[in-house]
């Protein structure tokens, strides 16, 4: 994609330039959500490049950076399943990926999460989206958020010994 955005994105298409700028932030996202740096980047990369070549509909979307989101993360979920493994994490991402998680016990709390509660918790909170924009980078229902949410939520607490997050 970094090639394409020299040489195949008209000066008049800053809305890709935009939105690749945000590449980083999802990478980091993506990393604690699957936590494995490596594919989490190959995965942006393959989802930005999915958005560029589908760029004229994902313009139009209210929030293009949710559906690299999605659909990096369902990428990721597909090389998993092939590789044969199931579980998307395994070790707590190293604080590098994304300092905002520095707490060791936190991010162990977190990793300890399964995947669809880990991912809500990283699009609310890392991501800074809406529950609507969390619904809608994830494929699924507000309501679903929010449940998911709080049971993330207390499962970290109590994970952490009763202490607030």
């Amino acid at each position: 994609v970094e090639g394409m955005l020299e040489t195949d994105v008209s000066p008049r298409d800053d809305s890709f330039r935009r939105l690749h700028m945000q590449r980083d932030r999802l990478y980091r996202a993506l990393a604690l959500s699957i936590g494995d740096a490596a594919l989490a980047a190959e995965a942006v990369d393959e989802a930005m490049t999915r958005a560029y070549e589908r760029w004229a509909k994902i313009s139009r979307y209210d929030n293009p950076e949710a559906w690299v989101y999605r659909v990096a993360l369902n990428w990721s979920r597909s090389v998993f399943r092939r590789r044969g493994r199931e579980e998307l994490w395994s070790d707590p991402p190293d604080r590098r990926v994304d300092d905002r998680v520095a707490d060791l016990d936190v991010r162990t709390a977190l990793g300890g999460l399964p995947v669809k509660w880990r991912s809500v918790v990283i699009a609310r909170y890392l991501l800074d989206w809406s529950t609507r924009e969390a619904a809608e980078a994830l494929g699924v229902p507000e309501a679903t958020v929010k449940t998911r949410l709080r049971r993330a939520l207390a499962r970290m607490a109590a994970d952490l010994g009763g202490e607030g997050l």
